[in-house]
């Protein structure tokens, strides 16, 4: 698949009505179609599976990325979604940490973070990476460290290395608690809320020492599975 026919095929599906509704609700200057998360998805799984290699993956994807098109990016995000990469997944990474910095969207963002989230696990060091983001003047970036990090919050009985990255991304918390920004709080706020479930001691540790430095929504989101 060529990203001028992947993008033939986005184009195909355009619905202009929701095209501007969508255009109006996301409010970054650049062109949608109009397609649901579901139809752009099922689309970036498609070609994904049909991919020769990770070398035409990538250029799919940065093909879809270059012509701004919301769905195309969203779809671009959503093609390093396999848990596994073989023999590695260095390029996929490469192109996932590439377009971070581009984020100016929580919708693209969040797409690009279902395949993050994947590469991360697959090779926990990335941590290294995402603890760099923290200190970026960039939101976007800051927060792209905390959803990058979520799939360490869903085991129950964490293995040494998810312990030591729940125990990282803690300070990453503590660090950001005071930056004000509403989605760097939102992004804060999910993480704990996340591990609540699973841990729910470990929050409520942290936010007893680090809750009032929260904005108020935050901590009360943090808190929702506690009780």
């Amino acid at each position: 698949m060529t990203p001028e026919a992947a993008l033939d095929a986005l184009r195909a599906k355009a619905d202009p009505v929701r095209a501007g509704e969508m255009a109006a609700y996301h409010k970054a200057d650049r062109e949608y179609l109009g397609l649901s998360n579901a139809l752009t998805g099922g689309l970036a799984t498609q070609w994904r599976k049909a991919a020769h290699d990770q070398a035409a993956l990538v250029a799919l994807a940065q093909g879809l990325w270059d012509s701004d098109i919301f769905e195309a990016r969203v779809a671009a995000g959503k093609l390093f979604v396999q848990a596994r990469m073989r023999p590695d997944d260095a390029a996929a990474w490469a192109w996932i940490e590439s377009v971070v910095p581009q984020f100016d969207s929580w919708a693209i963002a969040d797409a690009v973070a279902q395949g993050g989230q994947k590469r991360v696990v697959q090779d926990p060091e990335r941590l290294d990476v995402l603890e760099t983001w923290t200190r970026s003047e960039q939101m976007w970036t800051r927060r792209a460290a905390f959803v990058f990090a979520l799939p360490f919050c869903k085991a129950r009985h964490p293995n040494e290395i998810e312990q030591a990255a729940r125990i990282r991304v803690f300070g990453w918390a503590q660090l950001l608690a005071e930056d004000h920004e509403w989605f760097i709080q939102k992004a804060i706020a999910w993480w704990l809320r996340d591990l609540s479930k699973r841990d729910p001691e470990a929050v409520r540790r942290w936010l007893e020492q680090n809750g009032p430095r929260l904005k108020p929504f935050a901590r009360k989101e943090a808190a929702r599975y506690l009780g």
